[in-house]
């Protein structure tokens, strides 16, 4: 019998496919089309401090084999949150995950505290959005600043703490022991691409913002390096991400040493992409013969 359950750090999850942030809202929507509760965990559309209306003009752009955004943190602010999208959040039984970002460290630091006594299993801090002008990104490149936020953020919660690094990062192993280092209970990566489209006929950016997050699964292959070379440096557990539309993709995640998976640009291609790529993993292990994930997990 296939055991799909896996234990991230403290945090039980009944399987390891977690719909990534940004991708799902907040599950209600999803909730529609078929029982979300059959995931293992759902990570919140990203939240700031204070309510966010996002960028102007374009906001979601194709590309081949993927697509960009430059969304800009749309969302209710965390306290919007908690208002009126947590009494549904937290009658999920599945892993409820509040994914934060900030412009400050202030930010971050008040958006935590908010969250602190809230109904949620998880934290999944994001210092690395590219989409942003304000936001993210300027903790998610250096080191020494993305070790002041950890630090800080880890100072003032005891709900475990899962950092979300950028693929942008001057160097991504690096950056991950940092946050080993300041007592993050685990690592999520990747994060999207910084790129640029340019429309030619315009003679100017797609976006008004100018470069965009890229994902789908392009960037799959560089993703699943970087989860295998931070996988292999670190010793708290990883969430790998970045163009998992299968389950074999996710299995390729899991054999690089993640120990859960999130599914982002591919809801947007099939809603019902997740029960798939659960049901894929459990009839990938009948046939293997394999009864738990760790066997295989970073057997590479």
């Amino acid at each position: 019998m296939a055991n799909l359950g896996v234990k991230f750090g403290k945090v039980d999850f009944k399987n390891p496919v977690v719909m990534a942030s940004g991708t799902f809202g907040f599950g209600r929507e999803y909730n529609e089309i078929y029982d979300i509760q059959k995931l293992g965990g759902v990570s919140s559309k990203g939240l700031t401090l204070e309510k966010r209306e996002g960028n102007t003009g374009m906001r979601v752009w194709e590309t081949p084999s993927g697509m960009m955004n430059s969304v800009g943190l749309e969302n209710p602010g965390v306290q919007g949150f908690i208002d009126n999208e947590l009494q549904f959040f937290k009658e999920l039984d599945l892993v409820r995950i509040a994914n934060v970002g900030g412009g400050t460290l202030e930010d971050y630091i008040k958006g935590v505290e908010l969250l602190n006594n809230q109904p949620i299993d998880m934290i999944e801090l994001n210092i690395s959005c590219p989409n942003v002008k304000a936001g993210g990104m300027a903790f998610g490149i250096k080191n020494e600043v993305a070790r002041e936020v950890v630090r800080e953020v880890r100072s003032i919660t005891d709900l475990p703490l899962v950092i979300k690094l950028s693929p942008n990062a001057e160097d991504i192993v690096g950056m991950a022991k940092v946050c080993e280092e300041e007592g993050a209970d685990g690592i999520s990566l990747v994060n999207t691409f910084k790129a640029l489209a340019i429309d030619i006929h315009k003679r100017k950016p797609v976006f008004d913002n100018i470069y965009a997050g890229l994902s789908g699964p392009a960037i799959k292959p560089i993703a699943l390096r970087m989860v295998h070379e931070v996988s292999k440096n670190v010793d708290i557990p990883v969430m790998g991400m970045g163009g998992i539309t299968s389950a074999k993709d996710a299995i390729e995640f899991i054999m690089a040493g993640s120990t859960c998976i999130q599914v982002g640009t591919a809801n947007f291609i099939n809603p019902k992409i997740g029960l798939e790529i659960i049901d894929g993993i459990e009839k990938f292990m009948k046939a293997e013969g394999i009864k738990t994930l760790d066997e295989i997990r970073g057997i590479l």
